[in-house]
């Protein structure tokens, strides 16, 4: 099967055949299912999903130069559908979902640094951006800019963009309780996210879609990448 591209040409780039692979992985989550499968996978999903890469690549650099498509299929921008089963109680050793974030030039082997973010899953599709997980010292620095820039960090919310993640009980030892942004303070990832539809992502103007949701989320992605002290 031809890897599909979004090109403008009115071709969707995915299809619901990647779906319905999703949802029988699901089902059947075993090695032995996965590799009788293996051609449907590289066909239905990770073909396209190479290909969005590609086609997002020129929209990107319109959003923000430093940040970065990359449609290799070992190492770019597309995550394994291969679990790290190492240090989980769940040993399923496939993903039932796709993913592909594009991250700063700087942090490009970094699934911690900034970066936009779409999210392939049966009932589950969204877009993204933000930092999840960061480590201790991104942390600290995202809110020490919070306090340092409360005004234009509110503006964020102000501007229609919620901010979400996972969040400590108690505003973080040396920060101020009483600080406007202490709710924010308390969080441990900053990002923000909005559903897609199944249909949507199939349509054949999802590229212009994905690319208009990351370009809403920029102002969220200015104020992190500018606290990590990166270029932006």
């Amino acid at each position: 099967m031809a890897q599909r591209t979004a090109t403008g040409s009115g071709q969707p780039c995915f299809s619901p055949a990647l779906f319905r692979f999703l949802r029988e992985l699901k089902a059947d989550n075993s090695r032995e299912w996965f590799q009788a499968n293996r051609d449907r996978y590289e066909a239905d999903v990770k073909m396209p999903m190479l290909g969005f890469v590609m086609a997002f690549a020129e929209p990107l650099a319109g959003l923000n130069k430093h940040y970065l498509a990359d449609p290799r299929g070992s190492g770019g921008s597309m995550f394994r559908i291969n679990r790290d089963t190492r240090f989980s109680h769940d040993k399923d050793p496939y993903k039932t979902n796709v993913g592909a974030q594009f991250r700063h030039r700087d942090c490009s082997r970094d699934v911690h640094s900034p970066g936009f973010y779409l999210h392939l899953e049966p009932g589950g599709c969204f877009a993204s951006a933000g930092l999840w997980h960061p480590d201790p010292d991104s942390l600290r620095k995202v809110r020490e800019s919070i306090v340092a820039r409360a005004r234009a960090w509110k503006a964020l919310q102000a501007a229609g963009l919620e901010v979400a993640g996972e969040a400590l009980k108690r505003v973080p030892p040396g920060f101020d309780p009483g600080h406007p942004c202490a709710e924010d303070l308390k969080l441990k990832d900053f990002y923000t996210h909005t559903p897609l539809t199944e249909r949507e992502v199939c349509a054949p103007d999802f590229l212009e879609r994905f690319t208009g949701e990351c370009r809403r989320m920029l102002p969220l992605m200015a104020f992190l990448t500018k606290a990590l002290e990166l270029p932006w």
